[in-house]
Parts: structure tokens; sequence; C-alpha cells
């Protein structure tokens, strides 16, 4: 839980939540309630468990030439792959209620090549860090959310 004073005491940080509300000087209150963010050393492992699982699906599958896993679903998520003929896999987790997420990897695969393959200072097989991808990446993925959250607010 992470919390955010708008009163006279400025909060900075976390603090324990009972500690705010029972303190008069922290109100107006703002609460934000929500997962922390995956550090770099939990995106690579959870890329290469996706990996392994991903070979593995590859090699007992009973279709000669399988790609692997596409999707996985759970009842709180869809994790959607894509591999590219190189090898390199894309891979997003949205919401189980999202559908066609194939447009996104392919946009995301667009994104790779023209601002990280491109960059002379990349190199294969280390993380992406690459301002412009970044941005557009963003930028991508706000147009998907919108376009999600109407398509949800018409159907309601």
């Amino acid at each position: 839980v992470s919390t955010q004073s708008t009163g006279s005491t400025q909060s900075t940080g976390e603090k324990p939540i009972m500690d705010m509300i029972n303190n008069p000087d922290c109100y107006p209150l703002s609460l934000t309630f929500g997962k922390g963010k995956i550090g770099a050393n939990e995106k690579l492992m959870l890329a290469s468990t996706f990996h392994s699982l991903y070979a593995i699906a590859s090699k007992i599958s009973p279709i000669e030439g399988s790609s692997g896993i596409q999707q996985l679903s759970t009842d709180e998520f869809s994790l959607h792959c894509f591999q590219t003929i190189t090898g390199v896999k894309f891979f997003v987790i949205v919401d189980h209620k999202q559908t066609a997420c194939e447009p996104l990897l392919r946009r995301i695969y667009e994104l790779y090549t023209d601002f990280v393959l491109k960059n002379p200072f990349y190199l294969i097989d280390m993380p992406i860090r690459c301002d412009l991808f970044d941005q557009n990446l963003k930028r991508v993925i706000e147009q998907v959310e919108r376009a999600s959250a109407y398509s949800s607010a018409t159907l309601a």
C-alpha cells in the first residue's frame, strides 16, 4: 500500500496505513492500492521461465514444426507471445478480457526494429535501453488502453 498525503504533512515513500489514517495532519488523504513494479531481475527471470516453457511446448507438440506457446490464459490474465523469424520473442501480459493482442505484438516488433535494432549502441541479447523505443512503446500501449476502454464502455 502506498500512501500520499495532501495535507500539511507531506508524505514521501511508504508508511503503515494505520499511521496515516490515525494522523489528522494527513487529511485529506489519497490512497493507492496496487502491485509493485517488478525490477530488471524479475523481468529476466520471467522471460527465461517463459522461454523454457516455450521451448518445451514446441518440442512436445504433436504438430510438426510447432511454434510453441502463443497464449497462456488464467482467471486473472492472459500472456500472449509473438516469435519473430530470428527467434526473438515478444510477450505481453494483459487482462483476460483483452482480445486481439497479435496486432499489438506486431506493432511492438515494428518499434523494436525501428528504434532498437537501428541503434548502433544496442547489443543483441542485452536489455533494451533506448529512450525512443520506450517513448513510442508507451504511446502504443496508451492507444491500446484507450481503444480497449472505449470498446468496453460501448458494450456496457
